[in-house]
């Protein structure tokens, strides 16, 4: 505490993360006493340029880059969102909601705690607008509303991180809009609004009325792909092949809500659509090429 200039609860926070060590072995009892070396892990965040599109008093938005983590999954993380946020704006700044590792786009960041606990309300209550831009598969031809409920992978032989729908899941809610339709790649430019906030939703609908996302490595290709994938042993041109895209082309695109009694609409600047045209071009200059 005293090298670290910690107070009490950080420093008990310190051993709850297992980042104290005692001659290399994890430190677990915050009462224990230490003889010997003792390690400390502290985490320092190393820029990589990333800014902020958006900055306030209170909160700022990132447009995450896709396959860019949000939080470090383990200490073998090297970067993730989570360092630029703390090279912004201090250990005090969180990331109000989750984006996929692999979906780009528009992720809102609270400056401190009295903001995060607004803003984290603001989602918990639904009153957070958002939509979506994904290229998927095949032309879909009619505005959608799918009201599919959303359950955990119950089913230990196929990959657990999957979602699908059962009528036993969470209600789940989300209206598709047809926006352009590419013929030379068979291809759908669709807006979606997700009227509930459940993990991959947008993705697990999109492949349950048969239009996955191009790109995506759980939904709409076979176990033995994803798990290649899940492995990192997963070449380019078997994920060109069996998922059409080299990342998943699904956007967080819009965002709007309203914060200490002032309404707030964000937009991305990216041309999501001519970036989504190209990845999705890209299998059929692959396979030209060879």
């Amino acid at each position: 505490m005293d090298v670290l200039g910690l107070g009490m609860k950080e420093a008990q926070r310190y051993v709850d993360r297992g980042r104290v060590y005692q001659d290399g072995v994890v430190i677990t009892e915050k009462n224990q006493r230490l003889v010997g070396l003792v390690d400390v892990v502290v985490y320092v965040p190393e820029s990589q340029g990333l800014n902020p599109c958006f900055e306030e008093e209170d909160f700022a938005l990132f447009d995450k880059p896709s396959g860019l983590l949000v939080h470090p999954t383990s200490r073998k993380t090297t970067y993730s969102l989570y360092d630029e946020i703390l090279h912004h704006f201090g250990e005090e700044a969180k990331i109000v909601h989750r984006l996929d590792r692999e979906t780009s786009g528009l992720i809102l960041v609270a400056k401190h705690k009295k903001a995060e606990v607004a803003l984290k309300q603001c989602f918990e209550k639904r009153q957070v607008a958002k939509t979506y831009l994904a290229l998927v598969r095949g032309q879909m031809r009619e505005p959608l509303h799918v009201n599919a409920p959303l359950l955990n992978n119950q089913d230990y032989s196929d990959i657990k991180l999957r979602m699908v729908v059962d009528e036993r899941g969470k209600p789940s809610q989300t209206d598709f809009e047809p926006l352009s339709y590419f013929p030379d790649i068979d291809a759908t430019l669709v807006k979606a609004t997700p009227h509930t906030g459940r993990q991959h939703q947008i993705r697990v609908h999109l492949f349950h009325v048969k239009h996955p996302i191009l790109g995506d490595p759980l939904y709409g290709v076979p176990t033995w792909v994803s798990e290649r994938y899940l492995d990192e042993v997963l070449a380019l041109e078997e994920r060109l092949e069996w998922m059409g895209a080299n990342r998943l082309l699904l956007h967080a695109n819009t965002l709007a809500f309203t914060f200490e009694e002032k309404n707030y609409t964000f937009a991305s600047l990216q041309d999501t659509a001519a970036l989504f045209y190209a990845f999705g071009k890209e299998k059929n200059a692959y396979n030209f090429m060879q």
